[in-house]
């Protein structure tokens, strides 16, 4: 099967959204598909084609940016191209393409596969407030000329403003999770670089520095932790310099995090084994995401197979993981109090909440991932083929649990 991805980012930008996208290209190469990505050279030094794990890669010049998405005149003259030679096209969302690619799409009469990641939620302003809506609005066109919409949780599915109006398409499939196997030799090595005593209790965050994710909160527990855990030590994974529309953001955290001066570190992006040795010597992992654009949070289910538990917001989606597998506790959204004690909990008892991580990481493996997103093409490919067998079970358009 020849599949086009298409999506604003991909590597080397790191997101959820860019690893989840990247995991699943290359499970569905391993299994013999042909796949290609299309995205768009936010970085001029980024090669306009190349391939790697055996999916081809195809980036397209950016003449400019507006807020967090980005104009690429020459991608309606690729699109086309690439479009005519799939045989379903798989778009990831939020995108301001989105619109342009599934008409390009359904005019070449090629199915459409949505996966909806989460909504958009810029910070206010203008120019912010302008790009939301546009985003919006493609977002709804690509909805309506899609097949099947993709998301991570019927939860977050029923919530979601946007994902409610259309919950017939909708398809529950758990998103890919895959870390490598470390040594005890290289957790030691993360403890000695990063200067870990014994009996310093580590708080693992990771993401971005963007306001949606929560980060304030975190700074405003802490002072609370270290008066139960005088030596905890917070350590923050991501990108935290130049975060594409989060500049003023930084900008006023940064004199709160001063404050807490060596119980707080960013470690900026971490090499894979590196990020599993900070995952496994983590004793909680904290994810105080607000709104939401956070719908699922991957490293919750990355830690949890590291054996750490997670301390999560209460939002839809973002839950699912603690509530499903009891490996943690979910805390109030915008909560420093709630999240505080909610911390101390988890560092007094570091035996609760201990669960199977082998069974969680089978279950959202890349290949549980994509075997299902292989099933999924193959039914819409099999009624596009067959628009008139009524007799067949048509699967696609009901939810999953969860």
């Amino acid at each position: 099967m020849r599949i086009l991805i298409g999506l604003t980012y991909f590597r080397p930008h790191r997101s959820g959204l860019t690893i989840y996208v990247e995991r699943l290209a290359n499970a569905l190469a391993s299994r013999g598909h042909h796949v290609t990505v299309l995205t768009s050279r936010y970085d001029r030094n980024l090669p306009l084609y190349e391939a790697h794990d055996g999916v081809e890669i195809v980036r397209l010049p950016v003449l400019m940016r507006i807020s967090k998405g980005v104009i690429m005149p020459t991608m309606p003259i690729k699109a086309w191209k690439l479009i005519q030679a799939a045989d379903v096209i798989n778009l990831h969302v939020p995108q301001l393409d989105a619109a342009p690619l599934s008409v390009l799409s359904r005019a070449r009469r090629k199915p459409v596969v949505l996966t909806y990641h989460c909504d958009l939620k810029l910070p206010k302003g203008i120019v912010h407030s302008i790009a939301n809506s546009v985003s919006d609005m493609a977002n709804q066109l690509a909805a309506n000329l899609s097949q099947v919409i993709v998301t991570n949780t019927t939860d977050y599915a029923e919530h979601s403003k946007f994902l409610r109006r259309f919950l017939d398409k909708v398809r529950v499939i758990p998103p890919p999770v895959e870390l490598p196997s470390i040594t005890v030799a290289e957790r030691d090595a993360f403890r000695k670089k990063y200067m870990i005593q014994p009996g310093d209790p580590v708080i693992g965050m990771a993401a971005r520095l963007a306001s949606e994710k929560g980060v304030e909160y975190l700074v405003e527990a802490l002072p609370v932790v270290l008066e139960s855990f005088p030596r905890a030590r917070v350590f923050i994974v991501g990108q935290n310099k130049d975060v594409i529309g989060e500049e003023r953001y930084a900008e006023r955290l940064a004199p709160m995090i001063a404050r807490l001066g060596s119980h707080w570190s960013f470690l900026g992006i971490l090499p894979v084994r590196e990020f599993v040795a900070f995952l496994s010597e983590s004793e909680v992992l904290v994810l105080p995401s607000t709104n939401s654009t956070e719908s699922f949070g991957l490293v919750q289910i990355e830690s949890m197979t590291c054996g750490t538990p997670v301390v999560a917001s209460d939002l839809p989606g973002v839950r699912q993981p603690v509530l499903t597998t009891g490996m943690g506790q979910i805390v109030p959204v915008a909560d420093s109090a709630s999240l505080a004690q909610a911390i101390i909990h988890q560092l007094s008892h570091p035996a609760d909440n201990r669960a199977n991580s082998e069974a969680i990481a089978a279950q959202y493996s890349p290949e549980t991932t994509a075997f299902q997103y292989e099933q999924l093409f193959n039914a819409i490919l099999q009624l596009e083929s067959n628009p008139s067998d009524e007799t067949e079970e048509r699967p696609i358009s009901s939810p999953n649990s969860q």
